[in-house]
């Protein structure tokens, strides 16, 4: 009697309607930023970069350069780190072709951020080639920290145009004042390009494997300073970032297996599998 009135109360109890899942609405695009706000910040990190161009042709003239010759490496080579290189590395002493080479490792990078920008900037054929010139590590920078296509394009055209012109104007009065005051060792403007290259790399070092391969680079370039050619540390020092990311993939690798030993195969706890055996 019970159950025959539960179930015909459950008959007439009437079932809710499953309540629709709302339907994906578009996806939401990042907020546009202003054209005078790219142009501001962009022109900041020209700006301040450009003017360190002085200590490079501080160091070229001193290492040996002509005006010339100096100014030629920043139309052409326009890498700040790799000019630095170069220089630095016939200042020493070093053999032309090893300093070169030392140079060109440090530019590859550039070839990687290329691959990024085309994709991002994605600039017409005919246009390309001119601005894989500009095409460092500022430039990326600025143009990878806007929202829009629109303003990347901005921010890597500002960026280069501004660094580009201000760079190689501050290379021609360095090399000019050198000239000028003579034995640059004197004054100690030969710590200059080294000075500038640090200061440009640590803000760039923010995770902890950045900054191990930075501490492994300075500890190799340092330790085989005394006994080989000049420019070879710095290759050696290149060393560095493969050997960390090695140790850094034996790390991950060993935290992975320990936590699979831990859960075991099927993902259950060693207590799990315990009160299994148990029963």
């Amino acid at each position: 009697m019970a159950d025959s009135a539960a179930a015909t109360t459950a008959r007439q109890t009437p079932v809710p309607a499953p309540v629709p899942a709302p339907a994906p609405g578009p996806a939401l695009e990042p907020e546009p930023k202003a054209d005078s706000a790219v142009v501001r910040d962009a022109l900041g990190v020209g700006v301040a970069v450009g003017l360190s161009g002085f200590a490079f042709g501080v160091t070229s003239a001193g290492a040996g350069l002509s005006v010339l010759q100096t100014c030629a490496l920043s139309l052409l080579v326009f890498t700040g780190a790799s000019q630095f290189a170069l220089v630095g590395a016939l200042a020493a002493g070093g053999n032309p072709l090893t300093a070169a080479a030392g140079a060109f490792f440090l530019g590859v990078r550039n070839a990687f951020y290329g691959l990024r920008l085309s994709q991002l900037l994605r600039l017409p054929g005919p246009v390309r080639p001119l601005a894989a010139q500009w095409v460092i590590d500022e430039t990326t920078a600025v143009a990878l920290a806007q929202p829009t296509r629109r303003s990347a394009r901005i921010g890597f055209t500002v960026t280069g145009l501004s660094l580009y012109l201000l760079w190689n104007l501050t290379t021609l009065a360095g090399a000019l004042g050198a000239e000028a005051l003579g034995d640059t060792t004197a004054w100690g403007l030969d710590a200059a390009g080294p000075a500038v290259f640090l200061a440009l790399l640590a803000p760039m070092l923010r995770t902890t494997t950045e900054r191990m391969v930075a501490g492994l680079a300075v500890v190799l370039a340092l330790g085989f300073l005394p006994v080989l050619p000049a420019g070879v540390p710095v290759l050696v020092a290149a060393l560095a970032a493969p050997a960390v990311l090695w140790l850094e993939g034996r790390r991950l690798a060993a935290r992975r297996t320990g936590k699979t030993r831990r859960t075991g195969p099927a993902g259950l706890t060693g207590k799990t599998r315990r009160k299994g055996a148990d029963r």
